[in-house]
């Protein structure tokens, strides 16, 4: 189920970012040497009309296109391409396109993530509707405190009105869950309304470690507040107004992600939170055994985050090469050989780092090496 689930989610996800990629610059005249799902040996492929090479590649961890006068997959510059095309004949060869057209075809890969998200988000609002809480007018309306509760315990009062946290406008109570959620055991002014007055109050949330059906842990903030109400119910959204809440909701996902990374960097949360290949192949048969929906919501995630790492200014990444696009347009003229090898030896670098990191991170966290290692 595991490999299953990785393969009809990660597969697809490549395939559009990649196709990105070589649409626009199909678009611009720019030709596509290679476009491979996948890394490493190749396992089948064909060669179109066009001389592309259409292939699929054995290990399944991404993909690329490998455009004219680029020396590699990941898209370094390859100097004597560019001299010989200068020389010779410059057409379809990417080094030598305007730097706007380079620039859009590199972002063209996780902008098209970013649309799939928007486009899955959007189609959900539009088929199931808005979740709302049924018998409930307005959502942030303190109606009940469980056991505990950090907000009754820091003066937040039955009837007040949550309407902000830390500055943020809060439009429902599934907003504040959110940014809740993420913040554990971190103090939140919470801006609320009592007897037409505005009042700030000072919150630390709890820490409650939350387990779902299938064994994954996680930390998440708990304020200890309900709207009261009856389950939630399905409110319709038309077609249109199904976008702006796709693109919201969007906004708000990524939000919690880059708070998520930023927690790691600052050593709020544990590294051990990452994950990589081996957790997303075990998400993805997970999600898949609840259902197409929910595996669905599962691939807007992950292709959102594709979106953000591959904007991520890391050489070897699509935003290392919108970084180095930025500093030829500043300069007047690309950045030098030597300077550009380092760059990206470096990225590459980190990259691989990264991914040893997460990969013994998901191998740890597994069911069977739990009891080895005390996770």
């Amino acid at each position: 189920m595991y490999l299953i689930g990785f393969v009809l989610l990660l597969g697809p996800l490549v395939t559009v970012h990649e196709l990105g990629h070589y649409l626009v610059g199909r678009l611009f005249g720019v030709h596509a040497e290679a476009f491979s799902v996948g890394f490493g040996k190749e396992i089948a492929g064909r060669t179109d009309r066009r001389g592309t090479r259409w292939k699929l590649s054995a290990l399944p961890l991404g993909g690329y296109v490998q455009f004219k006068g680029d020396m590699n997959p990941a898209s370094v510059p390859d100097a004597d391409s560019v001299t010989e095309a200068s020389e010779e004949d410059t057409s379809g060869n990417f080094q030598n396109a305007a730097l706007w057209k380079r620039a859009l075809i590199v972002a063209a890969g996780p902008v098209t993530n970013l649309i799939v998200t928007i486009a899955i988000f959007a189609s959900l609002f539009a088929i199931y509707g808005k979740p709302v809480i049924e018998g409930v007018e307005d959502s942030r309306e303190v109606a009940v405190f469980a056991e505990n509760s950090p907000a009754q315990a820091a003066g937040i009062q039955l009837g007040d009105t949550i309407v902000a946290v830390d500055g943020a406008p809060m439009a429902d109570f599934d907003d504040i869950k959110a940014v809740v959620a993420i913040h554990p055991g971190e103090r939140m002014i919470f801006t609320v309304e009592r007897d037409d007055d505005r009042i700030d109050i000072p919150v630390t949330t709890a820490r409650d470690s939350r387990t779902d059906r299938f064994g994954n842990t996680s930390q998440i903030g708990f304020l200890g507040i309900g709207p009261g109400g009856g389950r939630y119910v399905f409110e319709p959204v038309g077609p249109v107004q199904s976008i702006p809440m796709a693109f919201d909701h969007t906004w708000d996902v990524l939000g919690m992600m880059v708070t998520g990374i930023k927690q790691v960097l600052t050593g709020e949360r544990s590294i051990k939170e990452l994950g990589g290949p081996v957790k997303i192949a075990k998400y993805s048969g997970e999600q898949m055994s609840l259902g197409l929906v929910a595996f669905i919501q599962f691939a807007a995630l992950i292709s959102l985050n594709l979106a953000f790492i591959n904007f991520l200014p890391i050489p070897a990444l699509d935003g290392g090469h919108l970084a180095f696009y930025a500093a030829e347009a500043v300069r007047r003229k690309p950045v030098g050989p030597q300077a550009t090898e380092w760059a990206y030896r470096t990225g590459i670098f980190l990259v691989l780092v990264f991914m040893a990191v997460v990969t013994v991170n998901d191998v740890v966290s597994l069911p069977v090496f739990g009891p080895l290692f005390g996770s």
